[in-house]
């Protein structure tokens, strides 16, 4: 894991080991089923091993990482069956909140959904994982945020967290990245016709296609 060095630290430094911590499974430098080696990570960020504990905790608790006791902490992996669930879950909560969002929405909404997706397009040309998957979250939780419900967003959240290791392993692949590109157009001019049924179809078809691919990356079973 590269050191944050030079960068400005955040206020304490259990966020600091945090968000690096987030940064390397997001981007996918510590990949599903890797061990998190705490003494090697303390020495590297500068930091003692309480911070790093207490940050590891959250992340156990997002389901980011499990601990296996005498062995320590991994990146959690998921079945197949894990990931669908999710993935259905995540269907029924995300289909809610864009119809939400279309009924609600105004010029705003159009407007920043299309400048995030500019944002897309470029980490996904230059083949950046790291801003492809923190833009791509950037626009669907532009839809999802913009429903006005709050208890459906934190849920929808946490969901995502639990997959974030995965997402980076789908965006390694530039026809992925590509394919994403496409789908987050059509659902920008279903959004601009103000169809919401359409808008929620090419969502899920978005998702079916994640799950897809993942399956044949991963080869999960």
């Amino acid at each position: 894991m590269n050191s944050a060095a030079g960068k400005r630290r955040p206020p304490t430094a259990q966020q600091f080991v945090l968000e690096e911590l987030r940064r390397a499974i997001t981007s996918g430098e510590l990949r599903p089923g890797d061990q998190v080696r705490q003494d090697a990570l303390a020495a590297r960020l500068d930091v003692s091993r309480v911070p790093l504990r207490e940050a590891l905790k959250s992340l156990e608790a997002e389901g980011l990482v499990v601990h296996h006791v005498h062995r320590g902490y991994f990146v959690a992996e998921l079945s197949l069956a894990d990931l669908e669930e999710i993935y259905r879950i995540r269907e029924l909560l995300e289909g809610e909140a864009v119809r939400s969002a279309v009924a609600r929405a105004d010029e705003g909404l159009l407007d920043a959904v299309e400048e995030i997706q500019r944002a897309v397009e470029e980490a996904a040309e230059s083949g950046d994982v790291t801003e492809m998957a923190a833009a791509n979250r950037r626009f669907h939780f532009a839809l999802i945020g913009a429903s006005g419900m709050p208890r459906l967003i934190r849920l929808v959240a946490t969901l995502w967290d639990s997959t974030d290791a995965y997402r980076s392993l789908y965006y390694a692949e530039a026809g992925h990245r590509d394919l994403a590109v496409r789908e987050h157009r059509a659902v920008i001019a279903a959004l601009r016709d103000g169809d919401a049924d359409a808008a929620v179809r090419l969502l899920d078809e978005h998702r079916i296609h994640a799950v897809a691919a993942l399956r044949e990356v991963l080869d999960l079973k």
